[in-house]
């Protein structure tokens, strides 16, 4: 996975409890994890496959009142891309910050109010990164066509297979450069807001099951065979944090 604009690059989880947060992923995920201070900065820093890959923090109920994970996107030009989300109808949720030499990242919300999180790197950076682990990135919203105008304006993705699933109705896939990122449908009726659902790449979707049901979380929907041949499953962390499992053939 490279740092091209409108590539997934980095994941956060917001939680109301840190520590209880990085024990359960460290179980379920297989990863490492540990502290990292950085002057007024202090974080978990998260590890899969001995690439780093994401950090978990304490929740900022101003920018996301539900514990929950984000997805930050690489983009060329912060300001730039900035100026397009309010010029579509997006909001910007967390201003531009620095993080020290690594670069420079900024919330924003879609006008729907599916949340993403903007980053440009620094001269610190990797110019590039091993593929992460989440494999798969699901937006649910109320109107599908209008959020993939909105995202695809912002981060040049180009529309992939379009799936008729029934009453779920259509799933539009969405890549990049023809490499397939994720997708988006329409969200049920009886959840208020739209949001990202991020998928985890897990080596036995069983055993990642039984680590989540034992580590206190719970398992929404699934396992279920998608097409290509993988295993995905729903679920909750104990905090009520969402994410998804996905065991990759």
């Amino acid at each position: 996975m490279s740092y091209s604009h409108g590539r997934f690059v980095w994941y956060e989880l917001m939680t109301s409890d840190t520590e209880a947060a990085q024990k359960f992923y460290r179980a379920v995920l297989g990863g490492e994890a540990g502290d990292v201070e950085m002057s007024d900065l202090s974080y978990t820093r998260f590890t899969a496959d001995q690439e780093v890959t994401g950090n978990i923090a304490q929740s900022d109920r101003a920018l996301q009142p539900r514990p929950g994970w984000i997805g930050y996107v690489a983009v060329d030009d912060l300001n730039k891309c900035i100026e397009s989300v309010i010029q579509a109808g997006g909001s910007i949720r967390r201003a531009p910050n620095d993080i020290h030499e690594a670069g420079r990242f900024a919330v924003v919300s879609d006008p729907q109010g599916g949340t993403v999180a903007l980053f440009h790197r620094g001269s610190t950076s990797q110019a590039q990164r091993k593929t992460s682990p989440s494999v798969w990135h699901e937006l649910h919203v109320a109107d599908r066509e209008a959020a993939f105008a909105f995202y695809a304006g912002l981060f040049a993705w180009e529309r992939g297979e379009a799936l008729d699933m029934g009453q779920m109705g259509i799933y539009q896939v969405f890549q990049k450069d023809h490499d397939m990122l994720g997708g988006m449908m329409t969200k049920p009726e009886n959840v208020p807001d739209p949001f990202w659902l991020y998928y985890f790449n897990v080596a036995a979707i069983k055993s990642a099951m039984a680590m989540v049901s034992q580590g206190g979380g719970k398992i929404l929907n699934g396992p279920h065979q998608v097409p290509g041949g993988s295993w995905i499953v729903q679920c909750l962390d104990p905090q009520g944090g969402l994410f998804a499992l996905v065991e990759t053939k």
